[in-house]
């Protein structure tokens, strides 16, 4: 139990802390739209309870993928999560279906919807939980990139390195980009219905929600579709890494480097050359320090390393930036 416990902690805490958010949002939602009738109020709600679900499934996905590996699977659990991911694919895009087929009954049949100010306070408590949802996602995503941004800085900066974080995370990122959107248009749509004649907007308002949520399941399902093939490391951190194993004096080049991304973490592959006149001892203990220094990246999950002799062709430079 105690070990269990320990795996949960470990967990991607944007989705966690989403799933538990947009569960308590979605059985709102739901009750104000059975109340009110308002066909863009039940698309908000059904996007929701989609994201609750995903994020949910993304959440203990993460979990199980922090455990250690086996002698079955040796190298880790790291694409559990992206598998997890596809399944929440498949909700959002039932949920879209839904919410599309709602938003063309109601163009045909238009409703008129009731209490006004329930849907609005709804409304915008939901722009306050997921806007608050996504800023926690962006500075998870800086936080897992290792990027320095502050205040308004953490806006350009999360849409720049979402693509390098770990897959709860930009799912959480990308779903409460579109939930936070959705809301502001489902909000629109109700003001709309209210204060004037135009009763189309609410089915319009219905089917371009259901677009954005298909757009969410295409991003996401692309991504982690990459994931499970296996996707080479961003040209960053291949030079970070390269760095910080030519930061060894005794190294004298890298003959091949290899970082396949798995889940949040990278396996490290990599040949290196050693200056000349070292014995088998010495190569041995300097090979076992250039290990020992990139573990110490807790986003780097293995290392294999192999010795080459120096051909004296120099094929990689040393860059500034190390590993911290």
């Amino acid at each position: 139990m105690s070990k269990f416990m320990a795996l949960i902690k470990r967990g991607n805490t944007s989705s966690g802390i989403a799933a538990l958010g947009n569960t308590g949002l979605a059985i709102v939602k739901a009750i104000a739209a059975s109340i009110s009738g308002s066909g863009t109020m039940f698309a908000s709600a059904m996007h929701t309870v989609a994201d609750a679900v995903n994020q949910g499934f993304v959440f203990f996905g993460s979990v199980l993928a922090e455990k250690k590996p086996t002698k079955r699977f040796p190298t880790g659990f790291g694409r559990v999560v992206n598998l997890f991911c596809m399944v929440a694919v498949i909700v959002v895009t039932i949920m879209a279906y839904e919410t599309f087929h709602k938003g063309i009954k109601l163009l045909k049949h238009p409703e008129d919807a009731t209490n006004f100010w329930l849907n609005f306070v709804v409304l915008l408590i939901a722009i306050a939980i997921d806007g608050s949802i996504l800023i926690k996602a962006m500075k998870e995503i800086i936080k897992e990139t290792k990027a320095e941004a502050k205040g308004f800085a953490i806006f350009p900066t999360a849409f720049r390195n979402a693509g390098r974080a770990a897959p709860p995370t930009r799912l959480v990122f990308y779903e409460d980009i579109v939930a936070t959107f959705g809301q502001v248009l489902a909000l629109v749509a109700v003001m709309f219905a209210e204060f004037t004649d135009f009763k189309l907007l609410d089915g319009i308002a219905t089917i371009l929600i259901s677009f954005l949520m298909i757009g969410v399941a295409f991003k996401v399902g692309y991504d982690n579709m990459v994931g499970l093939i296996g996707v080479a490391a961003p040209k960053d951190v291949e030079d970070r890494i390269s760095g910080n194993i030519l930061a060894e004096t005794d190294v004298t080049d890298i003959g091949k480097l290899r970082i396949v991304q798995e889940g949040r973490a990278y396996h490290v592959e990599a040949y290196i050359e050693l200056r000349k006149g070292l014995t088998l001892s010495e190569a041995t203990s300097i090979k076992n320090r250039v290990i020992d220094n990139l573990l110490r990246d807790s986003d780097i999950s293995d290392v294999t390393l192999g010795i080459m002799d120096d051909d004296g062709i120099i094929n990689w430079s040393k860059p500034v930036p190390t590993l911290g």
